[in-house]
């Protein structure tokens, strides 16, 4: 791992004349001996940290449990001044807590002989508690002059986040299936707890789904990670017991060394927790690297005709059972960005891109002072699901902080047009709203057709761990109008199928009576199919002929754009429009009901007088989360049918065709009790022919795929340029 810190040189010319150029420092982090204890079990989990100038340029990896550990880890620094020291922090590494100070020393680099290999040993302190003997730490460092003209090397773009990226080239994948646990600890007045499991291998997150009320709960949620160590590593693994109104109780710990477990092969692990009671049950598989890489715009792979050749064979329909995960592969060339957000006190900005597809994360080289960047790179992904959306969002590079947002777009694959350039309109996180800029893209998709159908039926992949959910007042309201919208279509359609028998049009009654007669007289069970098939066809000809079906998708955006700085700034809670009356409309009644609940919770908080109500409230904060989050997936699940019928996604909409053909034909030639029949022995024996299969229900992993309203509208509003 490299990492790069260039200074500005000073304007004086014979400053450039006396500087010997660049250094090339070169350490290898050895071991640590009698190092601070702080974990409970009297151990620690190390991990050291360099930083030259401020800017972290080195992480080792953790050593689990060992107080005298030994890392042997070798990393190659280039620094243009020795002036600055090397500052080496050690922590101790606590999952899903904040990670403890162990000690830190300095090591004066002007002080280093050149071009001599020198065992250095630094006595760790901590500057709070100077008298704390914290342990040492062994190097070896070596101080070489770099060749080469300072001058060359200032005016070059590559930085620290040239070398040293945030995003790696990842070397396979490690899939864990969480199956159970057995015999935890009981957390709870009522004798059980409500257990959950977080996952974490380097940056990378994942948390499970609570199983409540249980001391044997089964899961059977499966979590994929990149793998970027070549010997593996360890994934540590918490479980938790979820309480509302309070802080969640830990429960245990365990990790998982992946470095003894073979590839290809599925292993079943039965883990203790450790500083708790019982196990894990896990079903681990490592694979090999997937075909992922960056290169420049010259190279790449689909302008090669043999290597393009090579990749439509691979994905040819002759080859559709053959490695079912492997759906496609996605080639995007990230050309330029032009008349970009100046993020800099200067008027410029540091601007890198990063490219993204589902859990998979890339990122560009930065270009520095610079509002109009080339980057001319070439990233290429698997594609695991046709249904992903590709997300390219530029950054602006800070050296001393987190990097400032610019801009993002955000592209479905199956709306990509193959090899065309296109410039696209830089949007906002949320992607409500435009922001300055555009960058220029071209992309092509090659995929399976088959394969994709198939994977469309299984459980759409999680997302790392995000921000945990909060009361939004506009999002509540947000959430009820659309549930209120679909409940509105029920309606309707009741009180125009009443208007029928209340014969309102006679001609509309004679019709629906004719009809209701013939479709009774000669109902069979496939028909049932057959018309669902009906409105699909009549959307389709609707679309073919140019007339759009989906006339609330601009209700949709109205109602984004309205709210598009509420989530930043959902504090505020603004006030509602009112009724013509002078009264709140009842959504609103609602949603304020539920805001002054939430806000009654801060009052509290600050008011140790009243504490004694911060259980009731943070209570009364869940269910506001818990009717938010139960509002949106009634509205989604409403809208993501509706969204079938009228094409808003055509493979969606081909495939529900060619499902429903098939039932139809299922059902006209099979008896209908053998369909029974085989389902309910399917069900039945599917436990005992694989007792750790992870359950699904087809339908649902098919709908989860269809946009919503609110997923539809960004994606119409991120018109090209």
């Amino acid at each position: 791992m490299l990492g790069i810190n260039i200074v500005e040189p000073s304007n004086a010319e014979t400053a450039l004349v006396t500087n010997p150029g660049m250094y090339q420092l070169d350490i290898i982090l050895k071991k640590g001996h009698n190092l601070a204890i702080r974990d409970r079990g009297g151990t620690s989990d190390p991990y050291v940290k360099f930083k030259i100038g401020g800017k972290e340029v080195f992480r080792s990896k953790t050593i689990n449990k060992n107080l005298n550990p030994v890392w042997d880890e070798k990393v190659s620094l280039l620094v243009d001044s020795l002036r600055e020291p090397l500052y080496v922090k050690v922590f101790d590494y606590d999952f899903g807590l904040q990670d403890d100070f162990m000690g830190s020393a300095y090591l004066y680099l002007e002080s280093l002989e050149h071009q001599r290999n020198l065992d250095v040993t630094l006595d760790l302190e901590d500057p709070q508690y100077p008298d704390h003997d914290l342990g040492t730490l062994d190097l070896a460092v070596t101080l070489s002059p770099k060749e080469g003209d300072f001058r060359e090397a200032l005016h070059s773009s590559m930085r620290l986040s040239d070398v040293h990226r945030k995003a790696q080239l990842w070397r396979g994948i490690v899939s864990i299936s969480l199956i159970e646990a057995r015999d935890l600890q009981p957390m709870d007045a009522n004798g059980f707890s409500d257990p959950y499991v977080k996952f974490r291998l380097g940056h990378q997150k994942y948390k499970s789904k609570t199983i409540p009320k249980t001391l044997n709960p089964q899961w059977r949620e499966q979590f994929d990670f990149h793998l970027y160590e070549e010997q593996g590593g360890f994934i540590d693994i918490t479980v938790w017991d979820k309480d509302a109104g309070k802080k969640d109780d830990f429960m245990g710990r365990c990790s998982v060394d992946l470095s003894p477990l073979s590839k290809e092969h599925t292993h079943k692990l039965d883990v203790p927790l450790e500083e708790g009671e019982g196990m894990l049950v896990l079903l681990v598989t490592l694979t090999g690297a997937a075909a992922v890489s960056i290169s420049d715009l010259s190279v790449n792979i689909l302008d090669d005709p043999h290597e393009r050749h090579q990749i439509l064979q691979r994905y040819s329909v002759l080859r559709s059972f053959h490695n079912l995960k492997d759906v496609g592969m996605v080639q995007v060339k990230v050309i330029r960005a032009e008349r970009l957000m100046a993020a800099d006190v200067t008027g410029k900005s540091d601007p890198f891109c990063v490219v993204e597809l589902s859990n998979d994360r890339l990122q560009t080289h930065t270009v520095y002072k610079n509002l109009n960047p080339e980057w001319n790179k070439v990233f290429t992904f698997n594609v695991k699901d046709i249904h992903s959306v590709l997300e390219v969002t530029v950054y602006d590079e800070d050296r001393d902080r987190s990097a400032d947002f610019l801009g993002k777009v955000a592209i479905p694959l199956l709306n990509i047009q193959n090899g065309e350039r296109k410039a696209y309109a830089l949007k906002s996180k949320e992607l409500t709203g435009p922001t300055k800029g555009v960058i220029f893209l071209e992309i092509d998709v090659i995929f399976n057709a088959v394969k994709a159908g198939l994977r469309t039926l299984i459980p759409i992949e999680q997302k790392y761990i995000e921000d945990e959910p909060r009361v939004s007042k506009q999002l509540l309201l947000q959430n009820f109008n659309r549930v209120r919208r679909c409940i509105l279509f029920l309606i309707n359609a009741g009180c125009y199928i009443n208007s029928c028998f209340e014969w309102h049009s006679p001609q509309r009654s004679i019709c629906a009576f004719l009809l209701f007669v013939l479709v009774v007289w000669n109902f069979e069970l496939y028909m049932i199919p057959l018309a669902l098939l009906l409105p699909l066809a009549w959307n389709y000809i609707l679309v073919a002929s140019g007339k759009d079906t989906r006339q609330d998708v601009q209700a949709m955006e109205d109602l984004l754009e309205d709210e598009d700085e509420d989530y930043e700034k959902d504090d505020k809670v603004p006030r509602p429009g009112h009724s013509d009356d002078g009264r709140l409309p009842e959504s609103h009644i609602l949603v304020d009901m539920l805001a002054s609940w939430h806000f009654e919770w801060i009052r509290v908080m600050v008011d140790p007088e009243r504490k004694g109500f911060i259980n009731k409230l943070y209570a009364i904060q869940d269910v506001c989360i818990s009717v938010q989050n139960a509002l949106d997936e009634v509205a989604s699940y409403g809208e993501r049918i509706k969204n079938t019928f009228n094409w808003t996604v055509p493979f969606l909409s081909w495939l529900a065709i060619v499902a429903l053909c098939v039932a139809t034909v299922l059902i006209y030639y099979i008896p209908l009790r053998y369909i029974v029949l085989a389902w309910g022995v399917n069900k039945f024996t599917k436990k005992l022919r694989d007792p750790y299969n992870i359950d699904n229900n087809e339908l649902l992993d098919f709908l989860s795929r269809v946009p919503s309203d609110i997923q539809v509208a960004p994606s119409n509003r991120n018109p090209l340029a």
